[in-house]
């Protein structure tokens, strides 16, 4: 229990240490002794890394030769039914319990704390009155698994009271007033260590709660207009990975987008800044194209390096974009930010938005197994390991479709000459060009249904060609015959009429059809 009159306590704070931004490795430990309530009641936001709001706090403590150090942290917010207060007393009691002890380090002691500011009309004192019930509840069910409460306390409207003063009189009935943030020894030892308290709980959901204000009406066309020509896509499986490709290079686009953008100070400002820098459509196109869970875990791979926090930014920004109708599109979002930030170590967001994803979704079994390792302490190394593998593999299938595609492509140059046959003869043969004399009829294919008009000699001779002048007119033996000029028809396509007459003169044309506007005889067989 906690010395109430301001003398030395039988605890301490877990040790804090960290880095001088221009010092190199530090071989020091900074340690931090917390004696009285108030400097409990101040390090809470430091142990959660914000201040927490409408929230029952459990923190564990670990005997170190007679002096306590803090351990594992769990919060869930305050129920509004009294009648859930056991529950979730309960659970919260031993959901730490049993993460410590699955860690090797059973708890020797707790801390307990409720956090909740007044309603209309009410006081921070009759915020405590209220709450001394599940305070109770919090210590017994913490006795229950012979972790006895060493403190508990009630933050609420800048002060603080404790629930474990044994002494009638001692702590003041309105309670004593909590510091200034910032000024305490523990908040200086954070600073050092490079420890930030985010604001509050609600202030970091509000980065990834959908929009609210005017823009959102246009989001949610775009995403109309959007899911009218993706998701048909997405459902056929021939135009799916094209898909997934489309969507996994407009993603690497914006991500770059971001990473080259002028830094901001602070986290609203920054959250403009990237709302600015991505359009509707481009919202709606990557909010859509996540849905494909494939397509989603090629996306996962943006987890590390210089990559992750421009892809955490873009994630953020598409789930603030599934507004109205679509916030059930915000699970996969959501839970992208989510792995990217326990990736790189915050865990606060990490839980906080797979928490999120799964209020979108309950059944989505990503996010839930990621909140579930998050929060049992577990090590993201093995789902990067998991993610790095799948990336290769995909690169490497990448690569060898493209390789085969190659090998197709001279396979079939090489057995094939046809084509470059082709190219030859017609650079050997050109066609001629149409002739613009009247003396005769120009060369080329005949009217559909019209026979060529063979002209006679001043002698009467026809001059059809026979025989031997055919012969004279072989070529050697194996040549090829010429390219068939533009126009031709082809081998097996009849056009036109079937039935022919003999034609008298050059403008007659055949039975059974009107010379067409352009002089083209319009036949039977014409459409």
């Amino acid at each position: 229990m906690t010395n109430h009159s301001e003398t030395a306590g039988p605890f301490g704070n877990d040790d804090i240490s960290g880095h001088h931004p221009s010092a190199g490795p530090a071989d020091h430990t900074a340690q931090v002794t917390l004696r009285t309530p108030a400097e409990l009641a101040d390090a809470l936001p430091y142990l959660l890394g914000y201040r927490p709001e409408d929230s029952m706090v459990l923190v564990a403590l670990h005997d170190r030769g007679g002096r306590g150090r803090f351990g594992g942290r769990a919060r869930l917010g305050i129920p509004a039914d009294e009648d859930d207060w056991e529950a979730a007393a309960r659970q919260l009691a031993r959901g730490l319990v049993t993460g410590s002890e699955r860690r090797g380090a059973r708890p020797e002691g707790m801390v307990a704390y409720v956090c909740q500011e007044p309603g209309p009309g009410e006081s921070g004192r009759e915020v405590k009155q209220r709450l001394t019930r599940l305070a109770q509840l919090m210590r017994t069910e913490c006795g229950s698994l012979d972790v006895p409460v060493v403190e508990a306390l009630c933050v609420s409207d800048g002060r603080f009271w404790s629930y474990c003063c044994p002494v009638k009189g001692c702590c003041p009935e309105d309670g004593s007033p909590m510091g200034l943030p910032g000024t305490s020894v523990l908040a200086a030892a954070a600073t050092y260590a490079g420890l930030q308290v985010r604001g509050t709980l609600k202030e970091l959901r509000a980065r990834l709660q959908p929009w609210e204000s005017a823009a959102a009406l246009d989001q949610e066309i775009a995403l109309d207009a959007a899911g009218m020509s993706l998701v048909p896509r997405i459902l056929d499986e021939t135009t799916r990975e094209e898909v997934a490709r489309e969507t996994l290079v407009l993603a690497e686009r914006i991500i770059r987008r971001l990473a080259a953008a002028a830094p901001v100070s602070g986290t609203h400002p920054a959250d403009v800044r990237d709302d600015g820098l991505l359009d509707a459509d481009e919202a709606a196109t990557l909010i859509l194209g996540l849905q494909d869970r494939t397509t989603r875990d090629r996306a996962a791979a943006w987890m590390e390096g210089d990559v992750a926090a421009p892809a955490l930014r873009l994630w953020r920004a598409l789930a603030r974009r599934c507004v109205g109708p679509y916030s059930e599109h915000a699970a996969a979002p959501l839970t992208l930010a989510g792995w990217v930030a326990w990736s790189t170590g915050d865990e606060l967001e990490a839980r906080e938005a797979l928490a999120m994803a799964l209020g979108a979704d309950p059944d989505y079994l990503f996010a839930r197994l990621l909140h579930q390792a998050c929060n049992e302490g577990l090590d993201p190394e093995a789902v990067r390991r998991c993610l790095r593998a799948q990336d290769a593999r995909d690169a490497q299938d990448a690569q060898d479709a493209r390789d085969a595609q190659d090998a197709s492509v001279r396979t079939a140059r090489q057995s094939d000459p046809a084509p470059r046959q082709a190219l030859v003869e017609s650079t050997q043969n050109p066609v001629p060009t149409p002739r613009t004399s009247t003396d005769g009829p120009a060369p080329g294919p005949r009217p559909a249904g019209q026979r060529r008009r063979r002209t006679r000699g001043a002698d009467g001779d026809d001059r059809r060609p026979t025989a031997r002048t055919k012969a004279d007119q072989r070529g050697p033996a194996g040549s090829r015959p010429r390219s068939t000029a533009p126009g031709g028809s082809r081998p097996g396509l009849r056009v036109g009429s079937t039935r022919r007459t003999r034609t008298t003169g050059p403008d007659d044309t055949a039975t059974g059809g009107a010379p067409s506007e352009g002089g083209r005889p319009r036949t039977e067989g014409d459409v």
